[in-house]
């Protein structure tokens, strides 16, 4: 972590990746605030830090917390579901700056990643990377376990990424499932675990849980996109879900794929006989 100066503030959706940072972050020295985006994050007796409960629509509520714990950085990490405009109980400040907020909600993605990071930026608070602050959690080249991907998995992911990048090209997803050569499912806005288990019941419904592994999960960056929000990750319930989709292995871009909780998905994939390898791809 590069000479932070002032309180880190993390912008915390679900999942563990949030938690992960913060950890990192109190471990080497800095001060952390976190803001807890309420349905999302939980509860906040699980914060390693000091922590504030934020509702998604009070624009001016996150700004105040922010300034009032000195935050002069801030993360943005972990899951939330997007809104509808009419679902969003916005403060005044977000009222103000209405057509900004209508604005974020159109379009994919990363085009309301973009207009959220500039918006704070454009407030003094600059917004760095997840893997600014915890950069062992960046996937790198090569098996994470024992198990090596076969000939034919390597051919699923080279497939794989191709299509992971058009598709992110188009701002639509960041995985898909490829088994010899033939697409299975892609990403869209249901998330990974939702796309394993949608894999998982395909199968099914066709006899094919049993039997030797095989095909691939593919994770990757989209093509161009922000690095600073939105990384793709991996966690030991992706390699839970993959082996209840009865797949070969995970394949993640390396230095594009967030991995969390990395001695545990080693674990887990070694006893399920599942590889998990780092790949690399130009962007």
């Amino acid at each position: 972590m590069a000479s932070p100066v002032g309180t880190l503030g993390i912008l915390a959706g679900g999942g563990a990746l949030p938690l992960v940072v913060a950890r990192e972050a109190v471990a080497a020295g800095r001060p952390v605030h976190m803001l807890a985006i309420e349905g999302s994050f939980g509860d906040l007796a699980r914060s390693p830090c000091p922590a504030t409960a934020v509702g998604i629509g009070q624009v001016g509520g996150i700004l105040d917390a922010l300034r009032q714990n000195g935050c002069t950085e801030m993360v943005i990490a972990g899951s939330v579901e997007r809104p509808e405009l009419r679902q969003l109980k916005l403060d005044l400040r977000a009222l103000t700056i209405l057509p900004t907020v209508a604005g974020m909600m159109l379009g994919g993605d990363n085009h309301l990643l973009t207009t959220v990071v500039r918006f704070f930026e454009s407030r003094g608070i600059r917004v760095i990377g997840a893997d600014d602050v915890a950069p062992s959690l960046l996937a790198g080249a090569g098996p994470l376990g024992r198990t090596r991907p076969s000939a034919e998995s390597e051919r699923d992911l080279a497939r794989g990424l191709e299509i992971v990048k058009a598709l992110g090209a188009l701002d639509v997803g960041q995985a898909a499932v490829v088994s010899k050569g033939y697409t299975l499912a892609v990403e869209a806005a249901e998330g990974t675990d939702a796309l394993l288990e949608r894999v998982a019941g395909l199968r099914a419904k066709k006899n094919r849980l049993g039997g030797r592994r095989k095909g691939v999960l593919v994770k990757r960056a989209k093509p161009g996109q922000d690095r600073r929000v939105d990384l793709p990750t991996i966690g030991p319930r992706t390699i839970e879900l993959a082996a209840a989709a009865n797949l070969a292995g995970v394949g993640i871009q390396s230095r594009g794929v967030l991995v969390i909780e990395r001695l545990q998905i080693i674990e887990l994939a070694d006893r399920l006989g599942l590889f998990v390898t780092g790949v690399a791809d130009a962007d």
